[in-house]
């Protein structure tokens, strides 16, 4: 079969082409280590440095003793000193690393009290062992477990395996050099991993080898969500049979959802009882309650699946966090044991406990990854990198700011402050600023590039729509209104709002016409401050008279209309909504008209209440 057949559709694991299965070869060495704890084997005297460890390397030193090797064979040599092996052993311990002077004294030290007690038939490993134990324990205070019982015996520490990658590579004939296959390692047993032979292990697995159909039992639980699933491993064939495809068949599948987190805290209720106590809210006692359901549900699940769970081939189990996994197996005759060597976690990252995330990772398991990496191009980049390795660059210090001068600092002082009481509508305070500082009233704010559009105090002041300190600048402090900012905009031209541009007409009344030359400043005619008023107060009075008006007519009409309403008579020739009588959105339009923000937001408070409260009087009624 060609590859880009073979390659066209998912590869499943059991069940794999015969041309394909019989041409897979292991790619590497990927025996299984061992997965105990191995006991630290005896360390050897380094051996002689040779010709090819005396190159000069780039990162010869060691953090952890504080010592810098000048070649990689003084490194290597280092490593497997006793000094380094003793800073080792303090750091597992938790305590602070020595200084090789401090470790010399303390081994003269420790020479001196136990020579003549050792037996002259010991190795030089065991003796440097039993003396780097001994002196740990005197460093630290700290007793080993075997030190009452054989005081004079070696101390065998522990260390994890070196770890395993979690994907099995193999290589064929019939794919292309730079595609590779990986099967998941969790897929087989403890015994299988051990052997090593996996290609012998997947032949042995594929379905038509097998004569009973197996079945794997996948579960998720977290967060108050559980899923569980029992699919087997024989699936059937979908309806595009010639195109390969094949659809899992699923034994049994439940989901459960609890409310038992803390919303916007996270966290299990139990979680937050047992480290702050119990919290007598009635969301907490929803949650402790939804806890105890999940468990029992999930608990009486997994006793009804019993018979499937016995028989399954392996067993998949995400259950993060001790409430999690106490639910699953700490309880009395508990169906899931935790030390069951068929139980495996899932060996990549996962989402929330769902069917179709149970589903997804089924698929992820069963299929054969496919890798496509060209191996040459990766040798030919390692042997370029090694052979002319590229310099870094330095990286270019970024230039320090200018220092100011004096100067400098007092105009950007002066422009802070009269900035802030510019926009306080400060204009005493203004102009108390500028006679203290003896500043111009065209004092140019600095730096001039963040100050293009308001350069000066007037300029700033008619932005800010302003009026009171613009007729303090030009009436009292003769700030001179034709001066212009970058886009060619007088003081005037800036103004917002008529407050602000009565401030410039009426300064030009009281200032004269021969003060400035209003015409180049753009300000209009002059207007006399008693004008100005004048215009203000009749245009609030007829304000309030219109309004006064409305009101009344708006009165007249509602009792006009309550009484009607009482007499039980409508008025003729009055459509409804047409102004006579107002009804819906145009009553309540009528009601909020005139009234402020704020006074229409509580009047609509209330008559949601009273909405809401004629709501529950008849839904008592009907009751």
């Amino acid at each position: 079969m060609p590859a880009e057949e073979l390659l066209k559709r998912p590869l499943y694991v059991y069940d794999l082409p015969e041309t394909l299965l019989y041409s897979l070869s292991a790619k590497g060495d990927q025996h299984a280590t061992a997965t105990s704890n191995t006991e630290i084997p005896p360390i050897k005297e380094a051996p002689a440095s040779t010709a090819g460890d005396d190159e000069i390397s780039h990162a010869t030193s060691c953090a952890l003793c504080g010592i810098t090797s000048k070649t990689v064979a003084d490194q290597r040599a280092h490593y497997k000193s006793d000094f380094h092996r003793f800073n080792l052993k303090l750091k597992v311990r938790g305590q602070p690393a020595v200084r090789e002077s401090q470790f010399e004294q303390m081994v003269e030290d420790l020479n001196e009290s136990i020579s003549g007690s050792e037996s002259d038939s010991e190795s030089g490993s065991d003796d440097d062992a039993d003396r780097l134990s001994t002196l740990v324990r005197r460093k630290a205070a700290i007793s080993s477990p075997n030190q009452n019982d054989a005081p004079a015996s070696h101390t065998s520490l522990k260390k994890r395996g070196a770890g395993k990658a979690p994907l099995i590579w193999f290589t064929s004939p019939q794919l292309p050099k730079e595609v590779s296959l990986g099967v998941y390692r969790a897929l087989f047993s403890n015994t299988e991993q051990a052997e090593g032979d996996y290609l012998k292990c997947i032949r042995n697995k594929q379905l038509t080898v097998q004569p009973k159909s197996p079945h794997i039992f996948l579960c998720m639980i977290g967060g108050g969500h559980f899923a569980a699933m029992v699919v087997s491993l024989a699936p059937k064939a979908g309806k595009r049979q010639g195109a390969g495809d094949r659809e899992a068949v699923i034994l049994e599948h439940k989901t459960f959802h609890r409310y038992t987190t803390r919303r916007k805290q996270g966290g299990s209720q139990s979680a937050n009882d047992n480290s702050k106590g119990n919290a007598h809210s009635a969301g907490a006692s929803i949650r402790r309650h939804n806890e105890a359901m999940l468990i029992n549900e999930v608990r009486e699940l997994l006793e009804s699946w019993k018979g499937l769970l016995d028989t399954a081939e392996l067993l998949f189990i995400r259950a993060s966090g001790t409430a999690n996994r106490r639910t699953l197996f700490s309880y009395e005759d508990a169906i899931l044991k935790a030390n069951d060597p068929r139980i495996r976690g899932f060996p990549f990252s996962t989402r929330r406990a769902t069917q179709s995330e149970l589903m997804r990772s089924f698929n992820e398991l069963t299929r054969m990854k496919v890798s496509r990496v060209d191996e040459a191009a990766i040798a030919a980049l390692a042997a370029d990198t090694h052979t002319a390795p590229v310099p870094m660059k330095p990286k270019a210090p970024s230039p320090a700011p200018p220092k100011l001068s004096k100067e400098e600092e007092e105009a950007l002082l002066h422009t802070s402050q009269l900035n802030a009481l510019i926009r306080r509508s400060k204009a005493p305070a203004v102009l108390s600023y500028l006679t203290s500082n003896k500043l111009p009233a065209n004092y140019r704010f600095h730096p001039p590039s963040q100050y293009h559009h308001s350069p000066t105090p007037l300029h700033l002041a008619a932005s800010l729509n302003s009026p009171a300190v613009v007729s303090a600048l030009l009436v009292k402090a003769s700030a001179d209104p034709t001066q212009l900012n970058e886009d060619s905009k007088t003081p005037f031209e800036l103004a917002g709002d008529r407050a602000t541009r009565d401030a410039f007409r009426v300064a030009r009344s009281e200032l004269g016409e021969k003060k400035w030359d209003w015409e180049a400043a753009r300000v209009p005619p002059a207007l006399r401050k008693n004008q100005a008023e004048a215009r203000e107060r009749r245009e609030r009075e007829e304000a309030e008279k219109g309004e006064k008006e409305r009101r009344e007519k708006e009165m007249a009409r509602l009792k006009e209309a309550e009484k009607d309403s009482k007499q039980g008579k409508v008025k003729l020739g009055v459509s409804l909504g047409s102004g006579g009588v107002q009804i819906g959105l145009g009553r309540m339009e009528e009601e909020v008209r005139g009234l402020s923000a704020e006074a229409k937001m509580r009047l609509e408070r209330e008559r949601r209440a009273r909405a809401a409260e004629e709501r529950i009087k008849r839904m008592q009624n009907r009751s």
